[in-house]
């Protein structure tokens, strides 16, 4: 058998070495390939020929090929995309473990495990072409055709076509083609010029969703490129990069954990799984992209991105379009259908009486012959008429339906979405718009909404002294152990450049502040600390426990130390000794306690935030005992120091809270900080009252709130300003009460932690800078700037869209009162309707597309503010809409009958002229009508109307193509051509409904609504 081996890798070799000097790199990859292959096959052949020798012999069936790992064409990469694509989806520890672990993937990958990659624009271009970009593939976009057929499936559209069709053959029988097509043509026009503004406007919408669904997307990321940390686009990274995630990061890409501390994972969105997955270097250090950090911190190397990994690949076959329907949409849906319904009868109605009256021969044509002669009468001229009959009660349906109202909303939607995005807020759910013109009640942070989120490091407590010089005042024992505590127990970084210039300093700003404490005044080298001690175990920050921990070993001695950081009050608990500023460690007594609080206390009072260090030498067995519970020591603590932290308060966040509580709105902080600090911090931005003190329950912690009874909750709850020291848990509690009052509450968050009461919350506020990705997806808009004043903004906007959609409902309801009660009156009387099936759709244009798109446009105005906020019981349309549109309509009704039945012996004009002054007196009445409906209480309809240019555009070119219809489309329009004084005539008509608006908002109306009278009857 030996034999054979060494006759076929003798055959082999000779092969390789005879290959030519000349050929490139790519074809000698091929010869590779092949002879690998063709020598495997030869080897198969012979071992194959000698068994068949000996049949004593049994080998195992072996396969006739190869399977052969060739480097990429690009093979600076010691490593393809498959293979680490394959290891990090699959879970496959053992493969990893075979090419090195993750140190291996990195050497591949040319990743420095401290400094990352060079970052450098030619070596991102190199990872881009090797293993592809951070972006998916997403479904194409809605074309316009998609919204033209869309637009054509409406039934009473489809009807119409029917009807033109039917109009246009009868028409082009009897008169001809040269005149016979007038009628039909006429209402093909109309219906196609309908269609055609309605997918404009519903495909301009969609585009403007897919450009804020894009910035939606765009998260930043902290990376570590050339030894810096920096923040990043998500769709900037690339295979190689070195990831820092910390609690409520979005996993960004695939990749593998490097280093890190108490990683908890939530997995739920890919595999369904609840529980939290830990990952470590040694069990499991597979991260995938699209699941949520829960806990601790750590470093990743990226190793897919895009479409190679799992989230890319679920992404890609999401579908791209918005079908959510807001609240507000489905309420004008059930109006729209409530509305047609009626329509639809009066349409039955009109049908039947005007089918009746025809067959009964009391309808004459133009020459006053009767149209109907029994069997005299063509089948054709009877199908012909019935036809006309249909058509226009088809129209009458037509201008009922108020297809008007969900655009309305659309564009009033689409419009706010993209000012407010100007104004620093991004809305994430539609609903959130318009919810938030209805709150009542706002929930905020306190740090980085309130203030700036700037710290600095002000006041230091050693012992019972303050200490103004810090390196020199103290120990250097003891400050050798705060360089310990910070550097150590810290999810911040230090990066140094050249020699000279300074440093710079990431993480949270907490952590900033500490950092740059510690470095520029006490003199700290971190790098020098982590060379001298191990991080054993870390206990992370987190909101509910609002204190950090850490267990090291000292190389050295090998010594082992627990340090903590966190909430004053909280440290000082654990502790039973303290250092002095000499470095003597002295009892915490009863006594000395009471004091330390006292200092506590007057710093929060100070509108300083006090956090304290503590730190313990425990056994070297006590790293088992942690590595088993999980849990670090808390108790005989020795005090470190007390650590002042100034927040200085947003420039014009007082302005914002006086706006906001001016609009009717509760303003209530909720704060992890203590009591204290709370009340200087919201006393200081107007929250808070100088004369509430805490006794009147203005202000309560959150462990006294959660302890209430519920009866004794829903009692206190709406006298709450501030609660201090609450959890997540508290804050939801509080969310929930709130809503159970029947208040619209709108809260603010940025942690992980806050998710639940964000989404409990009938609006969630995120913080676009301080979120977490967590709290952001909890949401519903993301305040880009996290300034409160921004939060106000989001109010005033939510009253904006809020109002301009009544205004709109107003206005729209008008049109259809009118123009059902004038066709229905008409067709009973005189048999026929006055206005035909093209100035019906002529007036449905007008009302439903430009009326939504100039009232929909209206910008907030202080106003807004001035009112109180509607909540959840206001009804959509008020007792002042019903009193402004019945006064309009019944004027418009009054005078257009008047000139149904009265106008040809008035203005002494044939039938056809008096059609044509009905119609344009009716189209007039409806663009005066729409200066009225720009304000719903106010006399002066005409403020601020300068600024709004759209609205000005669409009313003038909505005058514009009325005197083309009237004037020059007589045969399409079926309008007469009227002199300058009828034409003075209708605008004098029409203009009395300018001081019929003004006389008509004098009259009171009261507050409760009409209808919850007829429903307070009917219960008795």
């Amino acid at each position: 058998m030996s034999a054979i081996l060494n006759q076929a890798h003798k055959f082999c070799t000779e092969h390789l070495l005879n290959a030519p000097p000349s050929l490139n790199k790519h074809n000698k990859k091929w010869q590779l390939a092949f002879v690998t292959i063709y020598c495997s096959r030869t080897l198969f052949s012979l071992v194959n020929n000698h068994v068949s020798k000996e049949k004593t012999i049994k080998v195992s069936p072996t396969p006739s090929h190869s399977i052969l790992t060739i480097p990429p064409e690009n093979s600076c990469f010691k490593i393809d995309e498959t293979t680490l694509t394959d290891i990090v989806k699959e879970k496959k520890l053992e493969k990893l473990q075979q090419i090195g672990g993750v140190n291996g993937v990195a050497s591949s990958l040319q990743t420095s495990l401290d400094s990352g990659i060079n970052g450098g624009a030619e070596d991102i271009a190199r990872r881009r072409e090797a293993f592809g970009s951070n972006t998916y593939k997403k479904p194409p976009s809605k074309s316009f055709f998609y919204f033209v057929v869309e637009a054509f499936k409406d039934l009473t559209i489809l009807i119409l076509l029917g009807c033109a069709a039917l109009s246009l053959g009868f028409g082009i029988k009897e008169n001809g083609l040269k005149d016979g097509w007038y009628d039909g043509g006429s209402i093909f026009v109309a219906v196609f010029l309908v269609i055609t503004v309605s997918a404009i406007s519903n495909y301009r919408q969609n585009r403007q969703f897919d450009k804020l669904s894009k910035v939606s997307n765009n998260i930043q990321i902290d990376v570590i490129r050339g030894s810096r940390r920096q923040q990043i686009s998500i769709f900037d990274i690339v295979v190689g990069d070195i990831v820092c995630l910390k609690i409520g990061d979005q996993v960004p890409a695939d990749g593998l954990f490097l280093d890190g501390h108490s990683l908890q994972i939530d997995e739920s969105s890919m595999t369904g799984e609840s529980d939290h997955v830990e990952v470590n270097s040694k069990q499991n250090p597979f991260l995938i992209s699209g699941t949520k950090v829960v806990d601790g911190y750590a470093r990743m190397l990226v190793t897919s991105v895009g479409m190679n990994t799992t989230w890319g690949q679920m992404m890609s076959q999401l579908p791209g379009d918005n079908n959510e329907q807001t609240p507000l949409q489905v309420r004008l849906n059930k109006l729209t259908s409530a509305i047609g319904k009626v329509g639809l009868a009066v349409a039955f109605m009109v049908l039947v009486v005007l089918l009746v009256r025809y067959f009964t021969g009391n309808t004459r044509d133009e020459n006053g012959k009767t149209e109907f002669n029994g069997s005299s009468t063509k089948a054709d001229d009877i199908l012909n008429a019935v036809v006309g009959i249909v058509a226009a009660a088809v129209t009458i349906v037509v201008v009922a339906i108020p297809e008007g109202l969900p655009l309305a909303v659309t564009l009033t939607l689409a419009y706010s979405m993209k000012r407010m995005m100007a104004d620093q807020a991004m809305v994430r759910t539609l609903s959130a718009c318009e919810t938030m013109g209805s709150a009542t009640t706002i929930c905020t942070d306190k740090t980085g909404t309130l203030t700036l989120n700037q710290m600095r490091v002000t006041k230091f407590w050693q012992g019972k002294e303050t200490i103004v010089e810090v390196s020199s005042s103290i120990s250097p024992f003891v400050v050798n152990l705060i360089h310990q505590g910070v550097s150590l127990n810290t999810t911040g970084g230090v990066y140094r450049g050249s020699s000279g210039s300074e440093s710079e300093f990431s993480g949270s700003p907490t952590e900033k502040a500490f950092l740059s404490w510690a470095v520029l005044e006490m003199k700290m080298d971190m790098e020098e600390m982590k060379r001298n001690f191990t991080i054993l175990f870390v206990e992370a920050f987190n909101s509910q426990k609002k204190k950090s921990g850490v267990l090291i070993k000292k190389k050295e001695d090998n010594t082992v130390h627990v340090h903590w950081k966190g909430a004053a009050e909280m440290i000082l608990a654990m502790c039973s000794s303290y250092y002095d500023a000499s470095g003597v460690m002295k009892d915490l007594n009863g006594e000395e306690r009471m004091e330390f609080k006292k200092i506590i206390q007057g710093m929060a009072a100070s509108s300083l935030r006090c956090i304290a260090f503590a730190h313990k030498q425990v056994a070297e067995t006590e790293e088992e005992d942690v590595k088993e519970k999980k849990k670090l020591q808390e108790e005989n603590m020795t005090l470190l120091g007390l650590v002042g932290i100034k927040d200085p308060c947003r420039p014009g966040v007082k302005k914002a809270v006086e706006d906001c509580q001016y609009a009717g709105v509760n303003i209530k902080m909720i704060t992890g900080d203590n009591v204290f600090t709370a009340r200087a911090i919201a006393t200081e931005c107007g929250i808070l009252q100088p004369g509430q003190d805490v006794d009147s329950g203005a202000v309560v912690e959150g462990e006294v709130f959660r302890n209430y009874t519920p009866e004794e909750r829903m009692e206190k709850v709406e006298k709450i300003c501030i609660m201090a020291r609450s959890s997540p848990f508290d804050k939801l509690l509080m969310v929930q009460c709130l809503k159970q009052k029947g208040h619209v509450v709108a809260v603010t968050g940025d942690g992980t932690n806050d998710a639940p009461a964000l989404k409990e919350a009938d609006i969630g506020l995120s913080m676009g800078i301080q979120g977490t990705e967590v709290a952001k997806e909890s949401s519903d808009i993301v305040i880009l700037d996290d300034k409160f004043a921004s939060v106000a903004t989001v109010l005033k906007w939510g009253r904006c869209v809020y109002t301009n959609i009544q205004k709109f409902i107003q206005f729209q309801l008008t049109v259809n009162v009118a123009a059902l009660v004038i066709n229905f009156v008409a067709a009973i009387y005189a048999g026929e309707v006055p206005l035909t099936a093209v100035q019906l759709l002529w007036v449905n244009l007008i009302m439903d597309t430009l009326g939504a798109l100039a009232l929909a446009t209206e910008k907030p105005t202080e106003e807004l503010m001035k009112k109180p906020p509607v909540g959840r019981t206001e009804p959509l349309i008020t007792n002042t809409m019903w009193r402004n549109l019945l006064a309009q309509a019944l004027y418009q009704v009054t005078v257009l009958l008047t000139l149904q039945f009265k106008g040809e012996s008035i203005f002494g004009v044939t039938k056809a002229v008096n059609d044509t002054l009905i119609f344009n007196t009716f189209v007039l009445c409806q663009v005066f009508n729409e200066f009225n409906a720009r304000k719903l209480e106010k006399k002066n309809v005409f403020k601020g109307i300068h600024k709004n240019r759209l609205f000005l555009g669409i009313v003038g070119m909505t005058i514009v193509l009325q005197v083309v219809m009237v004037e020059f489309l007589k045969r399409f329009a079926g309008t007469e051509r009227l002199n300058w004084g009828q034409w003075g005539a209708c605008i004098a008509m029409a203009a009395v409904s300018w001081p019929i608006g003004w006389i008509v908002k004098c009259i009171p109306v009261p507050e409760r609504p009409i209808f919850s009278y007829l429903k307070w009857k009917k219960r008795t």
